[in-house]
């Protein structure tokens, strides 16, 4: 009875084992569509979808590292077979990385750059000394002249570096400063066309010869400096100036007026403006009849130029005014000092008068404060030239001062006068800069941007490219 209602047992050897779940199906490659467990497939959750697709992509990229990334049909992606067969992996190559096979190199002409690629061992690179050392042979070149054009609220300044670089390799450099940029004093808000703005670069352009030979000092009207300091001054305030100009050849004179610097005449027995400036008279009489110069002047040399060239025009080139007394005919420097103490605090503080006929009598010389040089003329210039100013300035005569010029056209007028003007300026604000030259127009004014009163301190290599550029305007 039993065996005819019990159930017959296999034995365990015989028994139907399930078969494992297994992700990767008999007849196919990854998520492949011919056989395989669609069970397994559909009860899958999402995150352990996401982690074989993770496996798939790494074990696509070591079989594409091991293949150096060959093609073919069994590539990654491909149409069979491989990797991805029958679903085609997108895989791209990173832009940081490059993995070439050893039989695929090419011969390019130059490297890619580096921005796209990290460099290969296999790129042809340019030496260093392909790229400099080179010996360029300047007149076998078409042209060695370089003109730089700055940028929008730049200036010549900005190239100063460039032009270095260019000059010690012997070419000829020109920065100009548009208009109203740089030392160019002309107001930007009263240009109206980009002609205007570009009228230095076209006077240039038009300007040049033929050949665009470059002026030579022999050729120059002048090549005569001859530096005038101001009051209380001498000539050793111009040795960053004449050092400049002598590096180019040029010849230059400082001189020392009456009783200023190494002279040693008393300044307050000086009693007139002609005794002042008889070392100037001396010098400019004693030229042969052929020399002519250019007469520099700053502060109160200006007064003193103006004088030498109503009475020796014929010997004088050019005056060049550096933040200089620029007088009217029948005007005094006294006259320009007075605006200047009224409308200057500082000054009126600074200024000392010297008393050696008495108490009741005029000044004879007027002195300055030394802990208020640095404010008054030299604050923007280094401290070791302040500290040289200290020691070597002397008194103003006051005589000189005082004294008006009669200035004719036919003499005074008939001399080319320029004009510097130094807008940080404490001794002659550019406000009486700008009047004296709006009184009596010179032929052209120059600004020398961040200049103080000093610009032979402050500004010597600026100041000095002014020079040099005026001394190169020809006559017209």
């Amino acid at each position: 009875m039993g065996q005819c209602f019990s159930r017959r047992r296999e034995p365990i050897s015989k028994r139907r084992r399930p078969l494992p779940r297994s992700s990767s199906a008999a007849n196919g490659g990854l998520s492949g569509g011919g056989g395989g467990s669609t069970r397994w497939t559909r009860t899958r959750s999402k995150k352990d979808q996401t982690l074989i697709n993770e496996q798939a992509l790494a074990a696509a990229i070591i079989l594409h590292q091991q293949i150096g990334g060959g093609g073919g049909s069994g590539g990654v992606g491909g149409g069979g077979g491989g990797v991805g067969g029958g679903v085609g992996i997108g895989f791209d190559r990173s832009a940081s990385v490059r993995y070439t096979a050893a039989n695929t190199r090419r011969n390019e002409g130059l490297p890619r750059s580096s921005s796209t690629r990290a460099r290969s061992l296999t790129d042809p690179l340019l030496q260093p000394h392909q790229l400099v050392n080179q010996e360029i042979k300047l007149d076998e070149l078409e042209t060695n002249h370089i003109v730089l054009v700055h940028g929008g609220g730049f200036g010549a300044w900005c190239w100063y570096k460039t032009i270095a670089l260019f000059e010690k390799e012997g070419y000829k450099v020109t920065a100009i400063d548009l208009t109203g940029s740089g030392i160019h004093s002309f107001d930007t808000n009263s240009i109206t066309s980009l002609s205007q703005y570009v009228k230095p670069l076209s006077d240039l352009l038009e300007n040049l010869t033929e050949a665009e030979k470059e002026i030579k000092l022999d050729e120059l009207e002048t090549n005569h400096i001859v530096l005038v300091h101001g009051g209380g001054f001498g000539a050793w305030c111009w040795y960053k100036t004449i050092a400049l100009f002598e590096k180019e050849g040029y010849k230059v004179t400082a001189i020392d007026l009456t009783g200023s610097g190494i002279h040693s005449f008393d300044t307050n027995s000086i009693t007139s403006l002609s005794q002042y400036v008889k070392p100037l008279s001396d010098l400019l009489e004693n030229l042969t009849e052929a020399e002519k110069v250019i007469l520099v002047g700053h502060d109160f040399g200006g007064a003193c130029i103006s004088y030498a060239m109503e009475r020796n025009p014929t010997k004088i080139s050019k005056a060049v005014y550096v933040a200089a007394v620029m007088l009217a005919s029948g005007q005094s420097t006294l006259d320009i000092f007075s605006q200047k103490v009224e409308s200057n605090e500082l000054m009126q503080h600074a200024q000392i008068f010297l008393y050696s006929n008495g108490n009741s009598q005029p000044p004879t010389a007027i002195d300055f404060d030394k802990t208020l040089l640095k404010d008054l003329l030299f604050n923007q210039s280094p401290s070791k030239d302040v500290a040289l100013a200290s020691v070597s300035m002397k008194p103003i005569p006051f005589a000189p001062v005082l004294e008006k010029l009669s200035l004719s056209d036919m003499k005074y007028g008939s001399v080319r006068r320029f004009y510097i003007e130094t807008p940080e300026d404490n001794a002659i604000p550019i406000a009486i800069q700008e009047a004296m030259i709006n009184r009596s127009p010179p032929q052209q004014v120059f600004r020398l941007k961040g200049a103080d009163h000093s610009p032979f301190f402050s500004k010597p290599q600026a100041l000095h490219k002014l020079l040099v550029e005026i001394s190169k305007i020809p006559r017209n």
